[in-house]
């Protein structure tokens, strides 16, 4: 998995060391900060903190193993912690420069920041002392090795960077017309986290954007600066006078404005960097390819047999192509319908990653708790998770809440990729292989599955026997299954011997 992307200038073992080097990179910058919580190793250690939690973020949209989340809350006290902190050496920074030694609200504000910074350090030794350094070197060791399991997969990351692309999009609209504290607050953290899987899984994208995404990230995380600072000038009325607080307030209003107006230069045009990097994130078709393949290496990391749910999937999707020629396909919709069908076949299982038992509704339970990736809505997931759900088990009832709070069409459409799951799923019961494909055809009012490989004495054919009940409930026609012969390849075709030929002649 390529995440291992620095800013240039970054020496090459940096960029190679990716999570590994940056999860040990906390625990050296704990030593250094412990020290005197300078300015620049607080900055050092939240910036490898934040490397951490962010490359967290991202793998997590993949990888369902918790500890990537205990991770991230992990390092969250002490992350807020230098926060704080480094709030402080920004305020006495910012102050240093709009205010003059001589001035009152000058001196205030660096009396505060100088007073806080003491209390702020004690608190941030406090949470540096309850940080668990231990548990942190252990997952330093056991989650790169989880993420190594992820493929170099620049689609499903482009994808994910997508989402993040229109969440900050759609937050620039009210915080340019609006310029108020909380919403351009709101657009810078989006940006960043826009940037942050850029820079930890996109590196040919992160060298071409990196310049424009900090300039844009820095431009409204000193309007923020500015946003406090005048929060906390007020809270310590620290103004000498009304003439003081208006000189103040214009002189503030003044910073804050050009820096928004450069945002708005960069963002707001023909050219804008939001065109820009949305050329090079998945579109149409791409988006929902994308979707599938993060769900479905989403499942994997759960299922005990993979190859087992891929081989359910194919027959399905052979099962529902050709019921889809013998014209009893049901849905208008076939296209959607066939990508559910697929998705909830590769996930059927994953249920079956912590014990066999009732693993059918916990599979359901699992889907249903994934937020839908981009291309994808809540109701697809719901309507996935329970057809995966009735893959086994009982069939389909009103009294089965997830099933009934289903629409009224969508339950019709469930049962019926229920129905062909359920029969796909039975064709591989016994794990091994041995059917490799399928072919349907209507004869004498039966439907008729003919599957190379199956023998009606082989231990699977009774529980093939009992999974095609709900496929004749929906077609209301007996399903019949046959053995069928697997095809013969075509004969290559030999020129005539020179004997033959002159015996012919």
């Amino acid at each position: 998995m390529s995440a291992n992307v620095t800013a240039p200038g970054e020496s090459k073992s940096k960029r190679e060391g990716g999570l590994r080097f940056w999860m040990q990179r906390v625990l050296e910058e704990c030593e250094r900060v412990r020290q005197d919580f300078a300015a620049d190793p607080v900055h050092d250690l939240r910036v490898a903190l934040r490397r951490c939690r962010s490359m967290a973020d991202g793998v997590m949209a993949i990888d369902p193993d918790k500890s990537w989340k205990a991770m991230k809350k992990a390092g969250k006290p002490l992350f807020r912690a230098l926060g704080d902190l480094r709030d402080a050496h920004v305020m006495q920074e910012t102050m240093e420069r709009l205010g003059m030694p001589e001035d009152p609200v000058t001196k205030a504000i660096l009396d505060f920041a100088t007073t806080s910074e003491y209390i702020l350090k004690q608190q941030a030794l406090k949470a540096l002392d309850d940080f668990d350094q231990k548990r942190w070197n252990a997952w330093s060791k056991t989650l790169p090795q989880r993420a190594a399991r992820i493929r170099p997969s620049v689609p499903v990351f482009k994808h994910i960077a997508l989402e993040r692309w229109t969440e900050a999009r759609h937050l620039q609209t009210p915080a340019l017309r609006t310029r108020s504290q909380m919403t351009l607050h709101n657009l810078r953290i989006a940006i960043k986290r826009f940037r942050y899987i850029v820079e930890n899984f996109l590196p040919d994208l992160h060298d071409l954007w990196i310049e424009d995404l900090k300039y844009l990230q820095d431009l409204l995380g000193e309007v923020h600066d500015l946003d406090v600072l005048w929060s906390k000038a007020l809270e310590l009325n620290a103004f000498p006078g009304e003439a003081a607080r208006e000189h103040w307030a214009e002189k503030i209003a003044a910073e804050r404005t050009s820096r928004i107006e450069c945002y708005r230069e960069k963002t707001v045009s023909n050219q804008s960097l939001w065109r820009v990097w949305r050329v090079e994130l998945p579109r149409d078709q791409q988006i929902q390819a994308a979707a599938c393949h993060r769900l479905r290496i989403w499942a994997s990391f759960l299922d005990p047999d993979v190859q087992h749910s891929r081989r359910v999937a194919d027959f399905s999707l052979q099962l529902y192509d050709k019921l889809a020629a013998a014209d009893l396909e049901q849905e208008s919709d076939s296209e959607r319908s066939r990508a559910l069908l697929r998705m909830a076949a590769l996930m059927h299982d994953v249920g079956r990653s912590r014990k066999e038992k009732a693993h059918h509704k916990r599979s359901l339970r699992l889907i249903r708790s994934l937020s839908p990736p981009l291309g994808w809505t809540a109701a697809d997931m719901h309507l996935t998770a329970v057809v995966a759900r009735y893959h086994r088990g009982a069939l389909p009832q009103p009294r089965h809440k997830d099933y009934a709070e289903l629409p009224a069409d969508q339950q019709t459409q469930a049962v019926q990729l229920a129905a062909i799951l359920r029969l796909a799923n039975a064709f591989d019961s016994n794990y091994n292989g041995r059917i490799k494909a399928l072919e349907v055809r209507q004869q004498n009012g039966f439907l008729v599955v003919a599957a190379e490989g199956y023998s009606p004495r082989d231990p699977a054919a009774e529980t093939i026997a009992s999974a095609r009940h709900l496929m004749e409930l929906v077609y209301h026609k007996p399903v019949i299954v046959r053995r069928r012969a697997p095809k013969r390849k075509a004969a290559s075709k030999q020129r005539p011997s020179k004997r033959r030929a002159a015996a012919t002649a």
